[in-house]
């Protein structure tokens, strides 16, 4: 690959990265379990990617999310009371290494792709599965804030391909 083409790396291994013997064991399990990939986006517009978190089937559906309290997401959806959740697929990991703020965003999050926008934010246009969610209730957790929301509108995409899955570090897929 050369290394001036996107995505590509300078380095085998991320040279910041923290040794495994010197993280927690919580994060080391944490790190043992694979993770869907998803973009959580609210009106203002603001977005976060998400991998702590869940569907709850029920009447309502629920969502569960761990978020940063500190991030600029959080804020908006602390004003607006709802936002989306994108899952992400094979293909979208500068999309979620930008929302996650581990790549360069100039002009802004948004600035990059076609988006469309719902009541509940901004959606990637190539999605076709997303839920709009209404949120209910927050509360410390970890150090994280947990997010409890009602899904209130659903699209789903009936031939969806390979989602995108974070394990041990790194984006994964089915196939490897």
């Amino acid at each position: 690959m050369n290394p001036a083409e996107p995505g590509a790396r300078i380095h085998a291994s991320d040279p910041f990265a923290t040794p495994d013997r010197d993280k927690s064991a919580v994060r080391r399990l944490r790190g043992r379990l694979a993770a869907p990939v998803t973009l959580w986006t609210a009106p203002g517009p603001s977005g976060l990617t998400v991998s702590s978190m869940l569907v709850a089937d029920g009447e309502p559906g629920r969502v569960l999310g761990l978020v940063d309290e500190e991030s600029d997401f959080w804020d908006a959806v602390s004003v607006a009371r709802r936002f989306a959740v994108t899952p992400l697929g094979t293909g979208d990991q500068q999309l979620a290494d930008r929302f996650a703020g581990l790549m360069p965003a100039p002009g802004g999050l948004f600035a990059l792709g076609d988006w469309i926008e719902t009541e509940f934010g901004p959606v990637p246009a190539g999605a076709g599965t997303w839920a709009g969610c209404r949120l209910d209730g927050e509360r410390p957790y970890g150090w994280a804030l947990l997010v409890e929301a009602t899904i209130q509108s659903i699209n789903v995409d009936e031939s969806p391909g390979a989602p995108l899955l974070h394990f041990r570090g790194k984006y994964r897929n089915l196939d490897r």
